[in-house]
């Protein structure tokens, strides 16, 4: 396990549109992994609808070996030319990238790529291509660690028109941007979140167009283990601690009989600080040996909530990761920091977390962490459960 491609990507919506008209859409399978952008002709309904139809269509045919050509065909007689604006009903830039970190990248009328390698802006070869007659340009990278391939809809380009800027936010001004953002930033949903964050201020909050970015970043694996609650069988607390004890991984506890089961497990002193406590998170605590120990229900529910705040397709203000708490650090580690999460989950449960009302299998605790669990998949992370 060599490399990581953390896949992300956000939009904004044209001011007063409840859909957005860019759509992204992308599957990993044992070839590699294929990513499509596309943007419909105009906004609303119409154009998400016709954005959604192109991205599927790539990623369905080109999962099923299709050639590009035959693909890119489809596309284009699926959906034609607008006859009054001459203008294709969508534009698109398909990705395939295979196992050995070779990526083919095929564009149609959509604003060219960024590319950035050894930290920065990267010229790029492109082939032109004629089919049915639709210009297509295309080329090939080798990607390597830490290269980033970040792809933007018009509505990026546009930004600030008859607002903020006078003629736009240009390609390369972007370019300019991107490189700066890729150089400070570890992770694509951060990269990303800045980036739509600015072009939404740039439109005066009011955008003018579908904006999209799209980023892949080649990255380290970086294994994180969080364990969460203690075991059903007061018997497995042995088996708890060996598995903490054996991991090589960066280590977090949630919870404060899961924190108390390690101190006894590994022989190690708990200390908790009572200086990172707010009004609505409970304080952090230390151990040798873990990256990060926080309370259990209450963080993780808060955590729940900026990772859904992370995940919305249209955008709304940051989560702050750098503030001093159990839930900001918790955050950062879910989203940011790790690549793989393993969870390790405690069946055991707590009666102040437990409705009466409800079965056991329902408690608070469980729901919140399958839910927790759900949201990070979105972003793209390689999750797996382990339950005790």
């Amino acid at each position: 396990m060599e490399r990581f491609l953390d896949i992300n990507y956000k939009s904004i919506n044209k001011y007063g549109e409840e859909l957005c008209g860019d759509n992204v859409e992308f599957i990993n399978s044992d070839n590699g992994c294929i990513i499509v952008l596309s943007d419909g002709l105009g906004s609303g309904v119409k154009a998400n609808i016709l954005a959604t139809m192109t991205t599927k269509i790539a990623v369905t045919m080109l999962e099923n070996d299709a050639t590009i050509d035959d693909t890119i065909d489809t596309i284009i007689n699926t959906l034609p030319e607008c006859k009054i604006r001459k203008l294709a009903y969508s534009t698109f830039t398909i990705i395939k990238i295979d196992n050995d970190y070779n990526a083919y990248i095929a564009e149609y009328d959509n604003p060219p790529y960024f590319y950035y390698s050894n930290k920065k802006s990267m010229p790029i070869e492109k082939r032109e291509r004629i089919i049915d007659s639709r210009k297509i340009y295309e080329s090939n990278i080798q990607l390597k660690l830490g290269d980033t391939l970040s792809i933007v809809s018009d509505g990026a380009i546009h930004a600030g028109i008859g607002q903020m800027l006078n003629l736009g936010w240009s390609w390369d001004e972007i370019n300019n941007y991107l490189e700066d953002l890729n150089n400070v930033n570890r992770s694509a949903q951060l990269i990303n979140g800045n980036f739509i964050g600015v072009c939404n201020n740039l439109y005066n909050n009011k955008p003018g167009d579908d904006t999209t970015i799209l980023t892949i970043k080649v990255r380290m694996p970086e294994i994180l283990d969080i364990f969460i609650g203690p075991p059903a069988d007061k018997q497995s607390d042995a088996i708890l601690g060996q598995i903490m004890k054996s991991s090589e991984n960066m280590k977090i506890i949630c919870g404060g009989t899961t924190a108390l089961i390690a101190e006894r497990e590994l022989g190690k002193e708990l200390q908790v600080d009572l200086d990172s406590i707010k009004d609505d998170v409970p304080p952090l605590a230390y151990m040798e040996g873990f990256n990060l120990i926080t309370e259990g229900v209450l963080t993780l529910g808060k955590t729940l909530e900026n990772i859904k705040k992370c995940n919305k397709t249209n955008f709304e203000d940051l989560v702050d990761f750098d503030d001093y708490d159990g839930c900001s650090l918790l955050t950062k580690f879910l989203t940011e920091i790790s690549t793989h999460i393993n969870f390790y989950i405690g069946h055991a449960v707590n009666p102040a977390h437990q409705n009466p009302n409800f079965p056991t299998s329902f408690n608070i605790k469980q729901k919140i962490v399958d839910d927790l669990i759900k949201e990070l998949k979105k972003t793209g992370k390689k999750i797996t459960t382990t339950y005790l």
